[in-house]
């Protein structure tokens, strides 16, 4: 019998794609948000599916929504200050949990909090499960296999191309983009190691050039180790910033020490938010259609000699991210997932399933 699939925040902008994919794929989630009259429109366009309201800052609420072995996806962000009371709900149900987070402090809450929880009661936590950070799990995962026993260091790249000046990210997004940059990520260097977002910064040859990108803490600091026992480091960059990725690197050296002084967090954030509440809600949707997301998964072994690299690309990201979602979400709910606690895309259905999936929805290698 196939499990209840409940879609939480689908009246945001990732939520209502995610929902529009979902239903696409013939599944028929419960769509969970705040406002039921908001709510309503969504669902009847959609086919008359079933609705529930939650408080969002409310696990107790949204623990009525979910019982052991059903699915929750949550698109309710920014994940740091709203994301808590879903993953809590999934974790008491004992149920399977996707989000859309792209945020590494929440990222590495799951693993290191929550997943012993869900180990406990046999829940299984599925986060960053959307444009950040599937493809770069993906691709470095086939890169180690064809590396072999060899490999020492993983380095995973995420670019878009193609856009041009547009807006290519909603404003919730920018939010969390702000929150990330008011905190302490994180790499992989035989364990966790804390360090600033942008600490690092290299290029990379994409679509013809040399585009630079800047360290972000990611699913992948988790997820690849567990592949490959030998691993000993990985890092992840992010170049979605084109020609302000020197700046934002060198401030990155700037903000670390600035931000530690008393109420500079805060005050930051607020500031950025105030920023990033300027621009569209919504992404250029024409701009949108015309990117190329491009995703790079390179191993090396202990000298730094190159061994293995695989190279994935696909189209909108937000589109991209809701195809996964939806994928994801009806996988686990008709099959199952085995494995329980805190897990990477791999970990959850296997290197083959999930290449043949990611391929059926549009990533694919060029």
């Amino acid at each position: 019998m196939t499990a209840r699939i409940v879609l939480f925040g689908a009246t945001g902008y990732t939520g209502r794609r995610t929902a529009e994919e979902m239903v696409e794929r013939g599944l028929r989630p419960v769509l969970a948000g705040r406002s039921a009259s908001r709510l309503a429109p969504l669902a009847e366009r959609l086919g008359d599916l079933e609705t529930a309201t939650a408080d969002v800052t409310d696990t107790a609420s949204v623990r009525d929504l979910v019982g052991k072995g059903d699915v929750l996806v949550s698109t309710v962000g920014p994940f740091g200050q709203l994301g808590e009371a879903a993953l809590s709900a999934a974790v008491q149900a004992g149920s399977t949990y996707l989000d859309s987070t792209g945020e590494p402090p929440f990222i590495r809450r799951v693993f290191e909090e929550f997943g012993p929880l869900a180990e406990q009661t046999g829940a299984r936590l599925l986060t960053a499960f959307g444009n950040d950070y599937v493809p770069g799990n993906l691709a470095g995962a086939l890169a180690l296999r064809l590396a072999g026993e060899q490999a020492h260091r993983v380095e995973i790249a995420y670019h878009i191309t193609g856009g041009g000046r547009a807006q290519l990210f909603s404003r919730g997004t920018l939010v969390s983009l702000v929150g990330v940059a008011t905190e302490q990520v994180y790499t992989w260097r035989d364990g966790i190691r804390a360090e600033p977002a942008g600490a690092r910064m290299r290029t990379f040859p994409v679509a013809g050039h040399e585009r630079p990108a800047l360290t972000i803490g990611s699913s992948e600091h988790y997820a690849l180790p567990r592949l490959h026992p030998g691993l000993r480091e990985v890092d992840v960059y992010l170049g979605w910033f084109g020609p302000l990725t020197r700046a934002v690197h060198l401030g990155s050296r700037v903000s670390d020490s600035l931000l530690r002084l008393p109420g500079a967090r805060p005050l930051a954030r607020r500031l950025g938010e105030l920023a990033a509440g300027r621009v569209a809600e919504e992404p250029d949707a024409t701009a949108l259609e015309r990117v190329t997301s491009h995703f790079i998964g390179a191993v090396f072994d202990a000298a730094g000699t190159p061994l293995s690299e695989v190279r994935l690309i696909a189209g909108d990201p937000y589109r991209l991210t809701a195809r996964l979602l939806a994928w994801g979400a009806g996988w686990a709910a008709e099959h199952g997932v085995e494995a329980t606690g805190a897990l990477g895309p791999v970990d959850a259905f296997g290197l083959d399933v999930l290449e043949a999936g990611a391929a059926e929805i549009g990533l694919h290698r060029p």
